[in-house]
């Protein structure tokens, strides 16, 4: 994980507005959000492998109704860039499991906290100058 200084760390916004914006940069809603806090995050290669997150905190309100009338409020954090690294082929410790397959569609990343290469810090600064100029 590598934090990149931003003018968005500490910048308190509307959920929804900022959501919106970060959409329309190729951002998502991370899936690991919580009522209080969450991020958005943004694939920097084809393989979904090194990601650009901008972490944020719930200050009022909650996030977990996107409705028009939401008046959450948060807090971003500051920006960081990380890699995943995944076993590729067939997991040699998987098991067969009915209910569990429900819950364990997908693997865990083999290195969640992979070294990144220069050239993803490089990209995701452009990435990030890019959104800052929307806000």
């Amino acid at each position: 994980m590598i934090p990149i200084s931003s003018v968005l760390e500490s910048r308190e916004q509307h959920f929804l507005e900022t959501k919106e914006l970060l959409e329309s940069q190729q951002f998502t809603l991370g899936g690991n959000w919580e009522y209080d806090s969450g991020s958005f995050d943004r694939s920097l290669d084809e393989d979904h492998k090194v990601w650009l997150r901008i972490p944020f905190e719930v200050l009022v309100g909650n996030i977990d109704s996107i409705e028009v009338d939401n008046e959450a409020k948060i807090k971003l954090g500051t920006p960081y860039v990380l890699k995943h690294l995944y076993r590729e082929g067939n997991d040699p410790e998987a098991s067969v499991r009915v209910v569990g397959a429900l819950f364990d569609q997908f693997q865990s990343p083999s290195n969640p906290d992979a070294d990144v290469e220069p050239q993803w810090i490089d990209r995701a600064k452009q990435a990030l100058q890019e959104v800052e100029q929307l806000f």
